[in-house]
C-alpha cells in the first residue's frame, strides 16, 4: 500500500442518461452493471484523478473518485503527506493501469459494481512488468452519480481465478447472504475481526493475512518497555460492504474490509516512537500511549465447505491518537 500512496432506486422505470443510454431503475430488471466501454472510462476518470491527486498530495483531487476501504486509506494517506510535504510529492510518477480486463456483473438494482483486472507499472515485488494483478473494484449507487473505487487487491499473475459468464460474457455476482458457502460474505468481516482477536470461528486457512498475522502480533505485543493490544472490528456497511463474483470452479472471490486498532503503551521514561505521518494524523498528546487504526481491505476465496483463503491484504492506516 506503501508503494500506492507514499473514501436505491426501488421504483421501476425507464431513463435516458446524458450520454443517450437507456439505465433501468429499481430491483427487477437484471442488467449488466455496466458496458464495457463505461468501464474502461471508470478506470481511466480514476488513474487521472488519482495521479493528480499523489502529484499534490491533495486528497480533494481525487475524493470524487474514490470511496469505501481504498478510498478511506489513500485519502488519509494524501492529508498526512500534505502535512509533511505541502509542496506536493517530489517523487512523484504517474501510476499506470494497462492491459485491463473488466468482469461485469448481471445485476438488479443499485448500487452497481464490477472489477477491473490491470497490469501495473508499480510491481508489488519489482521484477517486472506482469508478475502481479491489479485488481480494481468499482462501484456507481445510482444513475446520477460517478464511478468510485472502493477496493484494491493485489495477485500473482497466475492465481487470479476464472469467474463464471453467461454466454454473452457477464458474470455472476454472490448474494451477501448466500449460505451456501462455508461462510456468507455479510459474515467474512466480522468473522475475520473475531479470528484475528481469538481465534475463532476457525474457518480461515493458514496464511500471511490469517494465521500469520496473529502470530506477528503475539511476538510484537511486549518489547522493551512497550506493551501492544489490538482490536479489530467488523467493517460492512455501505461503500464498505462485502462484494463477490461466483468462479468457474463454483467458490467465490469476494472483497471485504474490517477496521484494526494498535494501542501501545510505554513504561515510565520509555519513550513512543511516532513517524512524520503519523504526527500528521495525530489527535491529543502522545504521553503514555499511543493508538494506531487502520482499514484493511481483503481479499478471500470462499469454497462452498472448507476453509476460506485470505489471498490478500492491503491495509492503510487512517488515524492516530495520543493519551
Amino acid at each position: 500500500m506503501s508503494r500506492l500512496t507514499a473514501g436505491l432506486a426501488t421504483v421501476t422505470v425507464l431513463t435516458v442518461t446524458a450520454s443517450g443510454c437507456v439505465t433501468v431503475h429499481g430491483e427487477r430488471e437484471v442488467v449488466p452493471s455496466a458496458t464495457r466501454a463505461e468501464a474502461a472510462q471508470a478506470l481511466t476518470d480514476f488513474t487521472v484523478a488519482y495521479n493528480k491527486a499523489d502529484k499534490a498530495y491533495d486528497p480533494a483531487l481525487d475524493a470524487g473518485r474514490v470511496t469505501g476501504a481504498f478510498g478511506a486509506t489513500t485519502q488519509a494517506g494524501f492529508t498526512a503527506r500534505h502535512v509533511t510535504s505541502p509542496g506536493g510529492n517530489p517523487q512523484h510518477s504517474d501510476l499506470a493501469l494497462t492491459d485491463a480486463s473488466y468482469t461485469i456483473p448481471k445485476q438488479a438494482g443499485w448500487p452497481r459494481w464490477f472489477v477491473a483486472d490491470t497490469d501495473s507499472n508499480r510491481d508489488q515485488d519489482d521484477k517486472g512488468p506482469g508478475d502481479t494483478r491489479w485488481l480494481l473494484l468499482f462501484v456507481r449507487g445510482g444513475p446520477d452519480q460517478v464511478w468510485k473505487l472502493a477496493y484494491l487487491s493485489i495477485m500473482g499473475a497466475g492465481d487470479v481465478p476464472a469467474f463464471k459468464k453467461d454466454k454473452d460474457g457477464w458474470a455472476e455476482p454472490v448474494r451477501a447472504d448466500d449460505h451456501a458457502l462455508a461462510v456468507a460474505p455479510k459474515d467474512l468481516s466480522a468473522d475475520y475481526a473475531s479470528y484475528l482477536q481469538d481465534g475463532k470461528p476457525a474457518v480461515f486457512a493458514d496464511g500471511d493475512h490469517t494465521s500469520g498475522w496473529r502470530e506477528a502480533r503475539r511476538k510484537n505485543a511486549v518489547q522493551s518497555g512497550r506493551i501492544s493490544q489490538f482490536v479489530d472490528q467488523p467493517l460492512s456497511d455501505g461503500d464498505f460492504a462485502p462484494l463477490g463474483l461466483r468462479t468457474a470452479d463454483g467458490r467465490a472471490l469476494v472483497f471485504f474490509a474490517a477496521r484494526h486498532f494498535e494501542r501501545r503503551t510505554a513504561a515510565k521514561g520509555v519513550r513512543l516512537d511516532i513517524s512524520a505521518d503519523e504526527q500528521a494524523l495525530l489527535t491529543g498528546q502522545v504521553n503514555s500511549s499511543l493508538t494506531r487504526e487502520w482499514i484493511s481491505n481483503e481479499l478471500a476465496l470462499v469454497p462452498a465447505t472448507g476453509a476460506v483463503v485470505v489471498a490478500n491484504r492491503v491495509q492503510g492506516l487512517v488515524a492516530t491518537k495520543g493519551e
